[in-house]
């Protein structure tokens, strides 16, 4: 067996493996609008989804102040 083979596969895969870190670095930049754009399509789902799942309390019917009559009072005592 060859004792330098291995080390020839190895720097074969060091550059296989810088060639795609400089094509992601030159590439990433045109994806990452489209992903911020999907994960605000997927987040509004969710908060739309999360209220249709939330529970509301009826209204309450507003309070209806009675007034009282003063001289009914007086005329009790």
């Amino acid at each position: 067996m060859n004792p330098y083979m291995n080390e020839d596969i190895m720097w074969q895969r060091l550059k296989d493996i810088q060639l795609e870190a400089e094509n992601r670095r030159l590439y990433g930049p045109r994806n990452l609008p489209a992903l911020v754009a999907l994960a605000g399509v997927l987040g509004r789902r969710v908060w739309w989804l999360a209220g249709l799942a939330t529970r509301r309390a009826q209204r309450r019917r507003p309070l209806q102040v009675v007034e009282q009559d003063c001289d009914a009072a007086s005329d009790v005592a």
